[in-house]
């Protein structure tokens, strides 16, 4: 079953699980954590939308004009953690993580967690023809005429 497949209450608590993760690595590793998370997932996809997660020392930057010293500390950051944070979607979701990204925002303060996740395998069609996931063609032409 895919997760978009998951009944309201599983798909809910999957994605506070992924919320509450990411919140708790913030908080460990910053001493601070967001406020507020909300995670989504469309198709593939995953989405965590993080507010008011930063430090004293961030504000404080970004309250004298030098954002992209925060910017690059949250890069930074961002990079060295990775894996750690690859590992919450995976551990949630039961499925691979193949690309993660993020961006803060400073006003409002802001972070974004995006997570693309290995496409689930398609089984083959109904009519025994080739495998299908409900999408157009992915040669880019047209299905075949008779």
């Amino acid at each position: 079953m895919s997760n978009d497949a998951l009944p309201g209450a599983a798909r809910g608590e999957m994605l506070a699980q992924i919320s509450t993760g990411l919140v708790q690595l913030h908080s460990r590793y910053y001493g601070k954590g967001p406020t507020k998370a909300k995670t989504h997932m469309v198709d593939d996809t995953i989405v965590s939308i993080l507010r008011g997660g930063f430090t004293t020392v961030e504000r404080t930057l970004i309250e004298t004009g030098q954002n992209e010293s925060v910017y690059q500390m949250r890069r930074s950051f961002q990079q060295a953690m990775e894996e750690e944070f690859r590992q919450v979607v995976q551990e949630a979701t039961g499925r691979v993580v193949i690309a993660y990204m993020s961006q803060i925002h400073t006003d409002p303060d802001l972070a974004v967690e995006l997570f693309v996740l290995e496409p689930l395998e398609t089984t083959a069609g109904a009519d025994g023809g080739p495998p299908t996931d409900g999408g157009p063609p992915t040669d880019g032409g047209s299905p075949a005429e008779d």
